[in-house]
């Protein structure tokens, strides 16, 4: 008889911000930092308080307070209006910190009430040791990564989604962001036991309740029978106490899709200048590539969207040749796209989004001299098509059409396949001109004897051909009939001679080197 292995007991991480519109507006306007601001829901004196920062907190002012309130409190007090889009945006953003931990994560239920201002998210810790040391080094890697994106945060890890949650909103009670908490199993009944009943957001009448009954604490809920609180408390609070006792298991958190990433700004004022367009437009984009760098990722393609004064919208849809994250490129593709269609319409909103896309990497030789770093060439790459244009940087191929010219590209990639044993044959290269330069040519029974042109001129001293290439005679545009000829003048030069019968033209088509 073989015994089952027992089971690791679940590993589940909890990063909280507990201001997150304060945080927002914070976020996407850094000189706000260290100032007493007040986020509220709409304008005008009616307003009332949704979230503060730790400034405002200090000096008194607290969510849920009128406009009055809080302005009498604190003469100092910043106002911004409550934007939807930059709360989303930070909501995103702390998910992709958890993502950079854990392939499996999810938000956090919403709250209402007095806590509706935060914002959770949940992500599967079990087997991150060789990720991360320990349970409290994870703990503090999401702390750090949720700061480095502009959102103050507390983290914990604990055996289950709704304990992890408890203790971040019991790490975010005590005042302080960037704090940790680790609940070690075994440990839940003593770490719950002093907790106050308000950090499990009880509706107004559950609360009323439990007022009346004189239970304050979790550890007076865990003394009562599962009966007892299912009959007199609701079956709903039964089954969330029995999910912090353990005695029932919570469903995997499960690995999320696809994600679209998403930054916004509004301008203070109405922009109708590029350049003044183009520095704001710096601050979201480069929020957007900091959030594309926890979850590895470049940006191929980049979506920008312009809410114009007169109601309107203007969007660009932008691709370059490789992924970058690197905000100059983009910012000079950026420009010569709004130089070419420019708003017709001062900008008062700004929307920037991408998908994202894996960045290249290349696996080096170990016997050939180290070429450029993959991101170093993506880089060149991204910047010489945003000179060239949309399709004019690549590696040349032959195409499949019998015109002697066509040509087309394919992306460029090192062929680093090659042995470097392999001997190198000298070959001869014919560099084409395009367009080609227009020549002045004397015959002798119906071959070149002088050249004069922009490239070469003088005496042919050797001469080969024709030779004859037609081809599209069914287009009375594309047709084309040409003799080329291979001559030596007597100024040193070789080239590729070619006499247009159709115009009766003669140009020089290509130079050897």
């Amino acid at each position: 008889m073989t015994r089952e292995p027992q089971r690791r007991p679940a590993r589940v991480a909890c990063v909280l911000v507990p201001a997150l519109p304060a945080a927002a507006q914070i976020r996407a306007h850094p000189p706000l930092a260290g100032a007493p601001l007040a986020v509220v829901s709409e304008p005008g004196p009616r307003a009332t308080v949704l979230s503060v920062s730790p400034a405002a907190a200090r000096a008194g002012v607290h969510p849920g307070a009128t406009l009055a309130h809080a302005r009498a409190v604190c003469s100092a007090l910043v106002l911004r209006v409550s934007h939807p889009g930059l709360e989303r945006a930070a909501r995103d953003a702390l998910f992709d910190v958890a993502l950079s931990a854990s392939p499996r994560a999810e938000p956090a239920a919403p709250r209402s009430g007095a806590g509706a201002g935060e914002a959770a998210v949940h992500l599967d810790a079990s087997g991150l040791g060789h990720l991360f040391a320990s349970d409290a080094a994870l703990a503090g890697a999401l702390v750090e990564r949720a700061r480095a994106q502009g959102l103050p945060a507390v983290a914990s890890v604990a055996t289950s989604r709704a304990l992890a949650l408890l203790a971040a909103r019991s790490l975010a009670a005590q005042g302080g962001t960037g704090a940790t908490c680790v609940v070690a199993a075994g440990d839940e009944a003593s770490f719950l036991a002093p907790l106050p009943v308000d950090l499990l957001a009880p509706s107004d009448a559950l609360a009323e309740t439990l007022t009346r009954f004189g239970i304050y604490r979790l550890g007076a809920l865990f003394a009562l029978s599962p009966a007892v609180v299912a009959t007199r408390l609701g079956p709903g609070l039964a089954a969330a106490l029995a999910v912090l006792r353990g005695a029932r298991r919570e469903a995997p958190i499960s690995a999320p899709h696809a994600l679209r990433l998403e930054e916004s700004v509004s301008a203070e004022s109405p922009l109708d200048r590029l350049e003044a367009l183009l520095f704001v437009i710096g601050g979201p984009l480069s929020r957007l590539f900091a959030r594309l760098a926890l979850r590895h990722l470049a940006c191929a393609e980049l979506e920008l969207d312009l809410g114009l004064a007169d109601s309107s919208r203007h969007a660009l849809r932008l691709r370059l040749a490789a992924p970058t994250t690197d905000a100059r490129v983009w910012l000079r593709r950026l420009r010569l796209a709004l130089e070419c269609d420019p708003p017709h319409a001062p900008v008062d909103a700004i929307t920037v989004a991408t998908e994202g896309s894996p960045a290249r990497r290349d696996q080096l030789d170990l016997f050939r001299p180290a070429g450029p770093a993959p991101a170093t060439l993506d880089n060149l790459l991204a910047e010489l098509e945003v000179l060239c244009g949309p399709g004019r940087v690549g590696a040349p191929k032959i195409a499949d059409d019998h015109h002697p010219g066509a040509f087309a590209l394919e992306p460029f990639a090192p062929n680093s396949s090659q042995s470097p044993e392999t001997p190198q044959t000298p070959t001869l290269a014919l560099r084409a001109l395009r367009p080609p330069t227009p020549a002045q040519v004397r015959l002798d029974a119906g071959r070149p004897t002088t050249l004069r042109s922009a490239v070469a001129n003088g005496d042919v001293l050797h001469c080969a051909g024709p030779w004859r290439h037609t081809g599209g005679w069914w287009s009375e545009q594309d047709r084309f009939a040409f003799d080329c000829f291979d001559v030596a003048t007597s100024d040193g030069l070789v080239v590729r001679l070619r006499h247009d019968r159709l115009r009766d033209a003669w140009h020089i088509d290509a130079v050897y080197d």
